[in-house]
C-alpha cells in the first residue's frame, strides 16, 4: 500500500505545476508563496523550533490558545505553523504572534519531506485534528522526532476509509508517541487503527485565545446596528440553507420592523449566486465587501470575506449552524457558543455529536427540521431573557480546563 501511495503522490508532484496554475487562477493559491509547497522554504528561522501542522482555518485556530501559552516560555525560541490552504495563511497573518511564523505544507513526497525536515529540524511535531500524511509521519519517526496527534478527531467516514487498509493504517497511526483525543468515538477509532498512547482530553476549540478577548467589531458593522436589530446569524451555510434562512427573515419581516439577518456562507465564492437567489424572493441583500452605503431597507447582510465571523458572532445572540440541514456532518458550533450565542442546528451533525450533547445538556443548543422550526425558535430566543453571559462563562471554564490538560500532557516533550 505504501508503494502505491508513493507512486500516486509522485505523480501528483509531476503534474503539480498544472494544478497550482489552476488554483492560482481560481484564487485558491498564493501566487507569491506557492513554491513553499514544492520545496522553497524561508531562511534564517530554522533553528530550535517546534512545529504544528493543521489542514485549514479551523484546525489552526483551535491551537492558537495553546501556542499563545507556549510563546511565553523561554525554552521555546520559534514556532512553525504549516497548513494547506490560502484562507488559513490569511487568518494567521492577522494574529499578533511574536515567535510564530507560517509556511505552506509541502507535497507529501519522500524528496520534499526529507528536504523539509532537514531544513527546519523540529524538536517536536504536532499534527492537528485528523491531518495524517504517511511519508511525513514515517520520516519524522526515522529521525526520532517526537510526534503528537493534537485535538484528534476521526469521523466515521474517515475511519472507514483508513480501516479498509488496516495493516497500512496501523503502520502509520502506531508511529504517534501520543494522541490527545477530542471524544470517546475518536479514542476508539484511534485504538482500532493502531494508535497506542491515547488520552481523551476534550476539544481545544472550547479554549479562548487572547485575540478572541480583544476582538472588536469593525466600524461598518457597529454603524449598521445603530439602525437595525440582528434577528439571527447563519454560519457556514451550504446551498439551500441560505434560502431557508431567507424565508424565515421574510416571514418575520411581516411582524417585526427594523430587523436584519446575517448570512455567512461556507464558500464565499457563492456570494453572488446567493444574492441573486434571495433577491428573487423580494429581499434586499447587502454584500460585506461592498463599499456602498448600507440602505435602511436591507434585509440580509451577506458576508463574502474571510476571517470576520467573530465580528458578527460577538454582536449576535442566535446562531444557526450550516451544513446541518443540507449536507452531512454539520459544522463546529463551539466558537459561536463561546461568544454567547444560542445555537440552532439541523439533524445532520454526525461529526460533532459529543459537542452538541454538551451544548444541549446546558441548554445552549436546539435541533430543528424545517424553516418553520427555525422561525419559532428565533422568535422565542429573541423575546426571552438574554443568557449570553452565562453561556460565555460556562464555556470559558470548560475551555480553560481543556487547555490546561493539553499543556500538561505535552510538557514532557519540551
Amino acid at each position: 500500500m505504501l508503494f502505491i501511495y508513493r507512486l500516486l503522490v509522485n505523480f501528483i508532484f509531476l503534474i503539480s505545476p498544472i494544478i497550482i496554475i489552476y488554483r492560482i487562477f481560481k484564487k485558491k493559491e498564493d501566487p507569491k508563496r506557492f513554491l513553499e509547497k514544492i520545496g522553497k522554504f524561508k531562511k534564517g528561522l530554522n533553528n530550535d523550533l517546534i512545529w504544528f501542522h493543521g489542514s485549514s482555518v479551523g484546525e489552526i485556530l483551535s491551537v492558537i490558545p495553546l501556542i499563545e501559552k507556549l510563546e511565553k516560555r523561554k525554552n521555546i525560541k520559534k514556532i512553525l505553523i504549516t497548513s494547506n490552504t490560502l484562507s488559513s495563511a490569511k487568518i494567521l497573518k492577522k494574529l499578533k504572534l511574536k515567535k510564530t511564523f507560517h509556511q505552506f505544507f509541502p507535497l507529501d513526497t519522500n524528496f520534499l519531506v526529507e528536504k523539509f525536515l532537514n531544513h527546519w529540524k523540529p524538536k517536536v511535531v504536532f499534527f492537528i485534528d485528523s491531518e495524517i500524511w504517511p511519508n511525513m509521519v514515517l520520516k519524522i519517526k526515522q529521525k526520532n522526532i517526537p510526534l503528537i496527534l493534537l485535538n484528534a478527531r476521526i469521523t466515521k467516514n474517515s475511519f472507514q476509509k483508513w480501516n479498509i487498509i488496516n495493516n497500512f493504517s496501523k503502520k502509520i497511526f502506531g508511529k504517534f508517541d501520543l494522541c490527545l483525543s477530542q471524544n470517546d468515538v475518536t479514542s476508539n477509532y484511534l485504538k482500532i487503527l493502531g494508535s497506542k498512547n491515547i488520552k481523551k482530553i476534550g476539544n481545544l476549540k472550547f479554549s479562548e485565545s487572547s485575540s478572541d478577548l480583544k476582538y472588536n467589531s469593525n466600524f461598518k458593522i457597529k454603524k449598521l446596528l445603530k439602525r437595525k436589530k440582528i434577528i439571527f446569524t447563519a454560519i457556514s451555510t451550504h446551498k439551500g440553507e441560505e434560502l431557508l434562512c431567507a424565508k424565515v427573515h421574510a416571514n418575520l419581516k411581516k411582524k417585526y420592523k427594523n430587523i436584519i439577518s446575517i448570512i455567512i456562507p461556507r464558500h464565499i465564492h457563492r456570494a453572488q449566486e446567493i444574492k441573486n437567489e434571495l433577491n428573487q424572493i423580494g429581499l434586499n441583500v447587502y454584500m460585506h465587501s461592498s463599499n456602498y452605503h448600507i440602505r435602511d431597507d436591507t434585509d440580509i447582510y451577506l458576508v463574502d470575506t474571510f476571517g470576520e465571523t467573530k465580528s458578527f458572532l460577538k454582536l449576535s445572540k442566535i446562531a444557526f449552524m450550516g451544513k446541518s440541514i443540507h449536507g452531512y456532518g454539520g459544522q463546529n458550533p463551539i466558537e459561536a457558543a463561546r461568544l454567547g450565542n444560542r445555537i440552532i442546528h439541523g439533524p445532520n451533525i454526525e461529526n460533532f455529536v459529543e459537542v452538541y450533547k454538551f451544548l444541549e445538556k446546558h441548554g445552549i443548543s436546539t435541533k430543528i427540521k424545517s424553516y418553520k422550526d427555525l422561525e419559532k425558535l428565533v422568535i422565542k430566543f429573541n423575546t426571552k431573557k438574554n443568557y449570553s453571559n452565562q453561556i460565555i462563562k460556562k464555556l470559558a471554564y470548560t475551555g480553560n480546563q481543556i487547555l490546561l490538560n493539553n499543556e500538561k500532557e505535552i510538557n514532557k516533550y519540551f
